[in-house]
């Protein structure tokens, strides 16, 4: 009985920390509402991510095709907040061209911890029958029906020739009254308009980015090239600094050299590392991280603005 009693005290840490490790990991379904098509026809795969509220999930590369079947619409990553427990979900499009027995693999999901290596989850896969459509050769061929000829007259147009004349009608009175009642006009002065700072060009920029909605409507790509390009540019205007020509890293090179921007490296990092994975790498980033990368430019920019000199009327 002791020995017993000892046994099981010595594995119970383990099969405690086996227990948390399992609880830790995130929750990854996937659901696919026919598994038998038409040539044509579309099967929905539905994919439903809980990630641990302590690790950070990266959405799967979706492909655009899949052993003969075709992607045909990767719906919007939803965000959905049921009692505290936040859950994500796509919905997937999928049909084929060709009958036969095609699958869908296991789509790999990346699980970042705060500390420690990250891992894979991945979903089940699925299999779809591509089935031709049944020809009953019980019936005989119906030929093809020569296209019918309709006989018109001009009564047939007689509401465009009428609309046609009073459009006419109308072009020539409007030419006869202005050349009749035309008048000098001096030209208007126009004031020019105030040189706009790189400051208020990149948050007019940011604002006009975010009124786009490009992430909420599934252009993802273009959304990190224009966001991108709008803190590069600030950077070269702002700090004298060629930032349009390089590369991520070595901006953030130049970044960290910098006597102000220095001390901005790290969220620079995130808002640039985010971009390329995005944009390169076809990586699909979470809502939140489309919000924080925005927001973290704009931080940028905020808080890099120069400090106006007193002028000597104001001292």
């Amino acid at each position: 009985m002791s020995k017993t009693k000892n046994t099981y005290l010595l594995f119970l840490p383990a099969a405690l920390l086996l227990a948390n490790l399992t609880y830790a990991q995130p929750k990854i379904d996937a659901k696919i509402d026919s598994k038998q098509i038409i040539i044509g026809d579309q099967a929905r795969l539905f994919i439903e991510a809980k990630p641990d509220k302590n690790e950070r999930l990266i959405w799967a590369v979706i492909p655009d095709t899949f052993d003969n079947l075709e992607v045909v619409e990767k719906g919007k990553i939803d965000t959905l907040n049921e009692n505290g427990i936040v859950s994500y979900k796509q919905r997937l499009l999928i049909t084929g061209w060709d009958s036969g027995m095609y699958r869908i693999p296991p789509l790999e999901f990346t699980s970042v911890p705060k500390s420690g290596a990250p891992y894979k989850v991945a979903t089940d896969s699925f299999n779809i029958l591509v089935q031709t459509v049944p020809v009953d050769t019980a019936q005989p061929f119906k030929p093809i029906t020569d296209i019918l000829q309709v006989k018109t007259t001009w009564r047939d147009y007689i509401w465009y020739i009428i609309g046609g004349l009073i459009a006419i009608g109308l072009v020539v009175f409007v030419i006869y009254y202005f050349r009749k009642n035309k008048k000098e006009v001096a030209p208007a002065y126009k004031p020019k308009a105030p040189v706009e700072t790189p400051f208020q060009k990149a948050l007019r920029m940011l604002e006009e980015l975010d009124k786009k909605q490009l992430w909420q409507t599934d252009h993802v790509k273009q959304y990190y090239t224009e966001l991108t390009d709008i803190l590069r540019v600030y950077i070269e205007e702002r700090f004298r600094t060629p930032a349009m020509e390089l590369t991520s890293d070595e901006l953030l090179l130049i970044v960290s050299r910098h006597r102000e921007m220095a001390r901005y490296k790290e969220g620079l990092a995130t808002v640039l590392h985010t971009a390329d994975m995005a944009k390169f790498a076809k990586a699909q980033p979470l809502p939140q991280e489309h919000i924080n990368v925005f927001d973290e430019t704009k931080q940028f920019v905020q808080k890099t603005k120069p400090v106006e000199q007193p002028t000597n009327e104001q001292a």
